[in-house]
């Protein structure tokens, strides 16, 4: 008879108790046996979150050998991939080894499917056996190793018509492009911070398709040649790269490129700290700012907003929102460009 467990997994937190998973510092990551509402994954691959990733690498010095012992002494901590400086996760690939007696047959999984996790590894109990290949290039880790999906754990379906490795570099981010269809409206001005990464040139794909003819697509890049790609792209009006941590220039460019008016809706993909400020002087006051990045801090976006009298609205990036799966896969189907420089990078 297997023991009953919380929607929410608090079943497995071990310290501080009383609190949920995410914010535990260690957590329960057995997997000799499951609870009655929890999902066994056999893990294939992790895909670290970029902020976390490009943290780890440099404290590594570019090292794998030191990546994966980084790795490996945090998951031995806490159970969990919780980068212990970024505090963000990731997402992990793998196949449904077991399925806890309370959820048979009430949901839409067996045992064998492949899916994408869509809640961060910042929750998930992890063990990892064994760090088989490290790609740094694309934040990716293929391990040997078991992972355990609580009720209230969200997941995709790994889809027959595309590749593995290209869906799940797409759906790591799938919370950004998703919002984007949620925010932008026609004839928006758009300003997407970060444009040439992963989460930024599906973004730019996005608003161009829902601002329209009327609307207008800023693109923000860092180095020369993520801003020559995102250029041949075509998803955006205009593209410019620059140093996002200077607001000021950054400012004195969308200025000229929108006749003093700004825009309606920024979004920020930056993974870097210290862009606050650029989100939120290159925004109306009537306007939006998304904060995508797991870098944002909101004290400095909030005193910083309050400091330069903006009257802007500031969203903390939810890297869920309703169909967000569907919507970033849906953009691979629809855009060849987007497939063919996704497969080229990511796949």
């Amino acid at each position: 008879m297997q023991k009953k467990g919380n929607k929410y997994g608090t079943h497995r937190v071990i310290e501080p108790k009383g609190v949920l998973p995410q914010p535990a510092n260690k957590i329960d990551n057995n997997m000799d046996e499951i609870y009655d509402n929890e999902i066994l994954i056999d893990v294939q691959t992790l895909n670290i979150d970029s902020a976390s990733f490009t943290q780890i690498e440099q404290q590594a010095g570019g090292d794998k050998a030191k990546i994966a012992e980084i790795m490996l002494d945090i998951v031995a901590k806490q159970g969990k991939h919780r980068n212990p400086v970024t505090g963000s996760g990731g997402m992990l690939l793998g196949t449904v080894e077991k399925i806890g007696d309370a959820l048979k047959g009430k949901i839409d999984l067996k045992e064998g499917d492949k899916i994408a996790t869509l809640v961060s590894l910042s929750l998930t109990p992890l063990r990892i056996d064994k760090i088989k290949d490290i790609r740094p290039d694309i934040d990716q880790v293929d391990i040997d190793g078991k992972a355990i999906l609580f009720e209230s754990g969200i997941y995709a379906k790994i889809p027959a018509d595309l590749p593995e490795n290209l869906a799940l570099s797409a759906l790591d981010v799938a919370g950004a492009p998703a919002q984007t269809a949620k925010l932008v409206k026609p004839g928006d001005t758009v300003l997407i911070i970060g444009a040439g990464g992963k989460s930024g040139m599906l973004c730019c794909y996005e608003a161009k398709k829902r601002a329209g003819v009327t609307g207008k697509v800023i693109g923000l890049c860092h180095s020369q040649k993520s801003t020559e790609r995102l250029q041949k792209l075509g998803f955006c009006d205009y593209v410019f790269s620059a140093d996002a941590t200077q607001p000021v220039p950054v400012m004195e460019k969308i200025e000229e490129l929108t006749n003093g008016e700004m825009c309606d809706v920024t979004i920020n993909n930056v993974n870097i700290t210290d862009t606050e400020m650029t989100s939120i002087l290159c925004t109306k006051n009537t306007g939006v700012v998304y904060f995508f990045s797991m870098a944002t801090s909101f004290t400095k976006a909030a005193l910083g907003a309050e400091g330069v009298g903006s009257d802007v609205t500031m969203i903390v990036g939810n890297g869920y929102t309703k169909g967000h799966a569907e919507i970033t896969l849906q953009e691979l189907r629809e855009s060849e460009a987007l497939r063919k420089i996704f497969t080229e990078l990511y796949a």
